[in-house]
């Protein structure tokens, strides 16, 4: 699994604390990201622009949630972001 689809399990198992199970359901309609296995954690991004898939995942939790929405994924990908290069950083999450 790579850092941005790691980002996207933890984004979604966070906001899955929050909303329960409709997180998979909403993570699942977007584009380029495709949920394997939600018990076991597993999610790919199938496009070449990871950056864009994980912009669109948590702009769809603000769309539910607004700012709270977006501070959750924020808080989510902390630790992962960190380690990341400034232009590797989705603007969604900084």
């Amino acid at each position: 699994m790579n850092i941005y689809e790691k980002i996207a399990l933890k984004i979604i198992r966070e906001q899955e604390l929050l909303m329960g199970p409709v997180a998979w359901f909403e993570a699942a309609k977007v584009e380029g990201l495709n949920i394997i296995d939600k018990e076991m954690g597993i999610v790919s991004i199938e496009n070449s622009n990871s950056i864009v898939t994980i912009n669109n995942l948590v702009n769809r939790f603000i769309k539910l949630f607004g700012r709270a929405g977006r501070e959750v994924c924020k808080e989510a990908a902390g630790t992962l972001i960190a380690d990341l290069k400034p232009n590797q950083v989705p603007t969604s999450l900084e």
